[in-house]
């Protein structure tokens, strides 16, 4: 039987899910109740895959480390499978652990908006009705609308408020270097004005 595979997409992310539908409950023959395989790709980075346990693990990782942020507790994830920390305001670094001892753990640094791209799949993949909800309880409370809002806003504010500041420092300095200029350049056409209607002046007197 060929598998179903589906894609949720998100500007620089995309989370691919491969598996079966469950023909024993008379199910779809096109949607996943059985997943095989996933991959999760981002831009310029390696590929992440594995089973349904691996990613159960990592959906945790992401909807755990974003509900810190968003309480203002100390942003960390740690586990068997993958550790989440900051790298610092714009980036965060992924930590993913093999169960084979001779494989090295893969470091992956990403920025807010990848990672809340990340999380816009992962929601996806939540609210999609081709596929059996893996993930219930935690993923139902911070997957609305409200968590989406707030995740963004903080994420963006972290991202934009350092450049908006200085865009709008640069334009007041700008802004008030032109005014000062248009001043004196119109303060010296008004003195040669004057000296000007002075001499005329002069001349009619002579």
């Amino acid at each position: 039987m060929l598998q179903n595979k589906f894609l949720f997409n998100q500007s620089s992310v995309s989370l691919e899910i491969i598996g079966l539908p469950d023909l024993s409950s008379n199910e779809n023959k096109e949607n996943i109740s059985i997943i095989s395989q996933w991959k999760l790709k981002i831009i310029d980075k390696p590929v992440i895959e594995g089973n349904l346990d691996h990613l159960k693990s990592i959906m945790t990782a992401f909807y755990s480390y974003s509900s810190s942020i968003l309480n203002d507790e100390i942003a960390l994830y740690e586990s068997d499978l993958i550790d989440i920390k900051p790298d610092n305001c714009y980036t965060h670094i992924l930590v993913l652990k093999s169960s084979k001892p001779e494989v090295k753990p893969l470091n992956i640094t990403i920025g807010n908006s990848i990672f809340t791209d990340i999380v816009n799949c992962f929601d996806q993949l939540n609210s999609s009705n081709r596929v059996k909800i893996i993930y219930s309880k935690d993923s139902k409370s911070l997957k609305n609308k409200k968590y989406r809002y707030l995740l963004d806003k903080k994420f963006i504010s972290n991202f934009l408020l350092p450049p908006f500041v200085s865009l709008v420092s640069i334009i007041l300095v700008s802004t008030a270097f032109i005014y000062v200029y248009d001043n004196n350049d119109n303060r010296s056409l008004l003195n040669t004005k004057n000296k000007f209607i002075s001499i005329k002046s002069i001349s009619k007197l002579l």
